[in-house]
């Protein structure tokens, strides 16, 4: 299937001389706080991202894409120094300048970048072109000015001159960055250090954080298509709004992806509940928060034999959104019969899992992925013309389908109490 827009925006002259203006006006003072931040908790890093506050008179921040850390990278205990990774990621919004955020979350050593780019323009960090990042931390760079095109592919090369321990990355990405050294350029579907683009949009409303699993992260969708259901949820709301996909193919509500016999996390990475501040709650412009969780908790081993425990679950994430004035729309399950997980009793659990959000008392609005993709002869099936092939992930129509569900009005409104 052939790329929605897969393109990069030239930077014409007069767009360049407008965005070098605005860069001198505000100079580094739209850096957030400390370079070498820590993950979650109150801290500046969290404060300042969310919500989004005016960058003098350029715009208010916000995300145009997100990759959630998941977990050390097999096989590169060392890094790559020498190497320039070239993570290509593809935008919601657009904007007149960039940063970016890097991630040694999961590193052994210090991380050491020598040179980083966003579409070949130069990125610094407190004015140098070099940043060391401790093991476990993360880094937001200056803002650098260049155009950022909505709805476009982006490309933001970083350059490791040592080894650096063990790689932070996102695996499974359905999308092809590029790894060079002095022995060639391979390609690759994994996202390295980079977890965070922001731009800086005079008008949009914020940025609609998508927290999931698989199916949010698109397994079984095109590579390079851009047809994930978030994607065409940003193609439905015109690009207006930033649009930050933090699905992890494997991912639990309540419980963490085991670790290897090597101690590494597994691929399904942190579980919802523990990452949802650093993923959710500290993203830059977050205004709503659409949670699509739960079916890894029914369908994978240990499995969660009590609906209650997994609704639970999901209202305190909505409570957390809630006290951060985030907007809550949560996704019903889907169906999965086919797949070799599937019982009749793990399909009771998903289904009294699905009464309780439709309910209303868990979200502020909810989507009913379920009813539009089941199979209305075989109500716990997926429809065959959605159906990837496994019987629990979806093809590109399935996708498209998923993101045409969400009412556009239950992502641009105000929360509820939480008097649910």
């Amino acid at each position: 299937m052939p790329r929605r827009q897969g393109y990069t925006l030239p930077i014409a002259l007069a767009a360049g001389t407008a965005v070098l203006a605005a860069a001198a006006a505000y100079g580094t003072s739209l850096v957030v706080g400390d370079r070498s931040q820590p993950y979650g908790g109150s801290g500046t890093h969290a404060a300042a991202r969310n919500p989004a506050a005016p960058a003098a008179a350029g715009g208010t921040w916000v995300a145009t894409w997100t990759g959630a850390p998941v977990s050390a990278e097999p096989n590169a205990a060392h890094g790559y120094p020498g190497s320039t990774i070239r993570n290509v990621v593809h935008t919601s919004v657009g904007g007149d300048a960039a940063r970016i955020t890097l991630s040694n979350l999961f590193g052994t050593a210090p991380l050491v970048i020598d040179q980083a780019g966003v579409n070949t323009r130069r990125v610094t960090f407190d004015g140098s072109p070099t940043v060391t990042i401790a093991a476990g931390r993360q880094v937001v760079s200056d803002p650098v000015a260049v155009p950022v095109a909505p709805d476009a592919d982006l490309e933001v090369t970083l350059r490791t001159p040592y080894a650096t321990g063990t790689v932070t990355q996102h695996p499974n990405t359905h999308q092809t960055s590029y790894l060079a050294d002095t022995k060639g350029t391979w390609s690759t579907t994994r996202w390295r250090y980079l977890t965070a683009v922001d731009v800086l949009n005079k008008t949009s409303p914020g940025a609609i954080v998508v927290i999931g699993d698989s199916l949010t992260a698109g397994t079984g969708s095109t590579t390079d298509a851009d047809t994930r259901w978030s994607d065409v949820l940003s193609d439905r709301l015109r690009h207006s709004y930033g649009i930050a996909n933090q699905g992890i193919a494997g991912n639990r509500l309540l419980i963490d992806s085991p670790r290897t016999t090597a101690g590494v996390r597994g691929t399904g990475g942190p579980s919802a509940t523990h990452r949802f501040e650093r993923d959710v709650l500290s993203v830059t412009g977050a205004r709503t928060v659409i949670i699509a969780l739960g079916i890894n908790d029914v369908q994978q081993s240990p499995q969660e034999t009590d609906p209650r425990r997994i609704t639970a679950g999901l209202r305190a994430l909505t409570e957390r959104a809630h006290a951060r004035g985030l907007r809550v729309v949560g996704a019903t399950l889907t169906p999965f019969q086919g797949y070799p997980t599937w019982s009749p009793a793990r399909n009771d659990v998903r289904q009294a899992v699905n009464a309780e959000i439709r309910s209303g008392r868990i979200f502020d609005a909810f989507v009913d992925f379920d009813r539009a993709v089941r199979d209305p002869y075989a109500p716990n099936r997926i429809l065959p013309e959605y159906d990837s092939g496994d019987h629990l992930h979806f093809n590109d129509t399935g996708y498209r389908t998923l993101g045409h569900t969400i009412d556009l009005s239950t992502v641009d409104a105000t929360p509820k109490s939480d008097s649910f």
